[in-house]
């Protein structure tokens, strides 16, 4: 057996098995190795019947009786059902979609039992808790029970009550996972393995070797072996993504680029014009992105700030400074006529209508032509008719103006990176929410020409803390907009109970009677099946758009936003909502990077305690874009302690990037709103909380790539680099 083996080649495998292990991720016997514990249970998770309560997972032993087959009343799911005794009580256990369960047990079977207890609801028109049950333990059959001493038990059964708890699927149970490595670690396979992190790293950081951490992480003998493996693998995961992004940002920077030469007193002349004082902070970025565009190595660097801190101003500036660089002749001397061009890509088409709506508002004085494409149709500015507007053009006339260089700025969506879209001198690119586009995408603008690569700025409204950011960007550098234009009144933000929603309602019809607007924002698209095990009982986007209309604000019209609507659907309504055709918006999380509606002031944030802080943050974030006084009312019906100084931070934080740290820190890492968009494990994100890994992991790639760029000296790292680029296929 070889590490890069495929399972299904050395294991016998049901259909259902693969698809669940594909599920997971697992395709090879690599893939199951590190597919790690989330945790362990050990003597102090033992619980008895008398002491479980709603939300435990919970080891127990007992006898099993009373099973039955079953079916659910309104969905008709057939389950084995029964009864968990210990000498505390009883409670009831339910195995859904698996009746012959309760052919396979024997009445009175003794058995070690493991399983989430959870609540049956309580019926309309009664009051006081629903009556526990067990949903789909996981169960083993032993020969007797351990002995039980006061509030613990003593017996033989406990020598290995170290047990493993892993992540699973529907076809692959956590048990099967522990039996399936245990196995593969007695073929022998640790023996052949080569570490990949070079000994010296190793060393210097008192990390375990591979063989060593992979046992220690499945098998610990005690709390500071599992430690010391979740380390290992967590500065590995790290050490991997910046040596990747490090070799990336190489490669890009060895690239000969355009360089910019701006003219200051013009520069100075167009800020003038803006209808504010730019921020210290919008100075600074100018300052660091024209620093760079000066060099002739090419730009990448990530813009970070909140929404309205003036990302867009920064972009205007900048591209002002490309746009009023002339472009070099065949002999390497500045041109007396044209201009470099600017692409800006944005991830929806109403958004780059609004981005192209503000750049001829900033360039309008300005001898230059600015051109919108989006599989809609296209557009540019000036008009020939109307110098003062825009017209409606053909794609093929604006795919000319942009190959002949006419056409100083293109802003778009994905259209921008059709092959039919050439440019005769691309400069500067600018990806605006750059999360929402994939690497392949960045790379297919960022290298349209063939010639000098673009100066790359990336911008994103996203608060992510900072060890996050230095791995998941770290081929780029990176600028923070931290602090917001003058002007702006701070947002007042109510953690509210439930009795004072009627009093909320209120407080939002008299600002819709001043002609304001107000978002909506629920945790679900649709009820959940109450049939169906642990549903939680949110609030979703649909019902609570009836429930309103028919409740509480009738005169008032209420549009519908969720990200399963297509997405000229999703255009459609967001353009009803800017030109104030819907008074209120009914969404879910799909609106947090959204188009700017300055009317809208008013949020309310339903079942808040489901939403990370910086996505609450940036949600609220959608009513703060004009001068007029913003309120966001959270909503929580969870009377956890927790919650509520979750919650509180969001008053309290001056930023989005104070609660992203404050967020990390707080929430499990598996809790983190958005991992796994990064494509970052768990155990890579509890390595986050600490900025001293994630830096030496990035030092320590950094200073690899700095000697050895193509990783000639080091095939064994450019062999895992180039297997994690593969795609899995079953």
């Amino acid at each position: 057996m070889k590490f890069e083996d495929r399972l299904s080649e050395v294991l016998r495998l049901t259909e259902q098995s693969k698809k669940a292990l594909k599920k997971l991720g697992i395709i090879t016997v690599r893939d199951l190795l590190y597919h790690f514990p989330s945790r362990y249970i050990t003597v102090a998770d033992v619980k008895f019947v008398k002491d479980l309560v709603k939300g435990d997972h919970a080891l127990m032993y007992g006898k099993i009786t009373k099973l039955k087959t079953s079916k659910a009343h309104r969905t008709k799911m057939t389950m084995a059902e029964g009864s968990f005794e210990d000498d505390t009580g009883s409670i009831q256990i339910v195995w859904f979609n698996q009746p012959y369960i309760a052919k396979m047990l024997k009445e009175g079977v003794f058995v070690k039992m493991e399983g989430k207890v959870a609540e049956k609801a309580t019926p309309k028109g009664r009051s006081g808790a629903g009556k526990l049950y067990i949903t789909n333990p996981e169960y083993e059959t032993i020969v007797k029970l351990p002995k039980r001493v006061g509030n613990s038990l003593w017996g033989e059964s406990f020598d290995s009550l170290s047990i493993p708890v892993y992540p699973e699927r529907f076809g692959i149970t956590s048990k099967w996972i522990y039996h399936t490595v245990q196995k593969i670690f007695n073929s022998g396979i640790l023996e052949t393995l080569e570490d990949p992190i070079p000994k010296d790293i190793l060393n210097k950081y008192n990390l375990p070797e591979i063989q060593k951490a992979l046992i220690w992480m499945h098998t610990p003998k005690k709390d500071s072996h599992s430690t010391a493996a979740r380390k290992r693998f967590a500065f590995e995961e790290v050490f991997f993504i910046q040596l990747e992004k490090q070799r990336e940002k190489k490669e890009y920077q060895k690239e000969p680029s355009y360089i910019i030469e701006p003219n200051k007193k013009t520069l100075d002349e167009f800020v003038s014009r803006f209808p504010f004082t730019p921020t210290k902070g919008q100075n600074n970025a100018i300052k660091e992105i024209i620093n760079d565009i000066s060099t002739p190595s090419a730009m990448s660097r990530l813009l970070e700030g909140d929404v309205g801190s003036g990302k867009t101003a920064v972009a205007a500036c900048t591209t002002h400074a490309v746009v009023t660089t002339r472009p070099l002749n065949a002999n390497g001397k500045r041109q007396d006529f044209g201009h470099l061009q600017v692409a800006y890509m944005a991830p929806t088409e109403i958004l780059a209508k609004q981005h192209f709506e503000s750049f001829i508002q900033y360039f309008r004085h300005m001898p230059i032509q600015i051109g919108l494409i989006t599989s809609s149709g296209c557009r540019k500015f000036p008009s020939k008719v109307s110098p003062e507007g825009h017209t409606d053009i053909s794609r093929a006339q604006l795919l000319k103006w942009t190959k002949n260089g006419e056409i100083a700025v293109l802003i778009g969506t994905h259209s921008l990176i059709s092959k039919s879209v050439e440019f005769e001198n691309l400069a500067y690119v600018i990806i605006d929410e750059q999360h929402r586009f994939g690497i392949n995408q960045r790379k297919k603008l960022t290298r349209k020409e063939g010639g000098p690569l673009p100066h790359l700025l990336s911008m994103t409204a996203t608060p992510i803390p900072r060890t996050l950011a230095l791995t998941i960007y770290g081929d780029l550098d990176l600028t923070l907009l931290d602090e917001m234009p003058k002007g702006r009144k701070t947002i007042i933000t109510e953690i509210v109970p439930p009795t004072k929603r009627k009093e909320v309602y209120e407080n939002i019809r008299g600002s819709l009677k001043e002609g304001r607007q107000a978002y909506v924002i629920c945790p679900r698209i649709d009820e959940p099946d109450p049939d169906k095990e642990n549903a939680l009982q949110l609030k979703s986007v649909n019902e609570e758009a009836k429930r309103l209309k028919k409740e509480v604000f009738q005169e008032y019209e209420i549009g519908v936003l969720h990200g399963k609507m297509k997405p000229k659907e999703k255009d459609k309504i967001m353009l009803d909502f800017l030109e104030h055709k819907i008074d209120i918006l009914v969404a879910t999380s799909v609106v947090e990077v959204g188009v700017n509606v300055p009317n809208s002031t008013t949020i309310v944030i339903e079942g808040a305690d489901r939403f990370g802080l910086a996505q609450l943050h940036q949600l609220r974030g959608r009513v703060v874009r004009s001068n007029h006084q913003a309120y966001c009312y959270v909503f929580t019906d969870s009377p956890s302690k927790k919650t509520f100084e979750r919650l509180s931070a969001l008053k309290k934080a001056k930023n989005g990037f104070e609660l992203a740290e404050h967020d990390l820190m707080l929430r499990g890492s598996g809790e983190l709103s958005g991992t796994r968009q990064w494509g970052i494990s768990d155990i890579a994100m509890e390595a986050l909380k600490n900025i001293k890994m994630v830096e030496a992991a990035r030092a320590e790639a950094r200073a690899i790539i700095e000697s050895d760029s193509t990783l000639k000296k080091h095939p064994k790292l450019k062999n895992i680099l180039e297997s994690k680029k593969q795609i899995h296929f079953e």
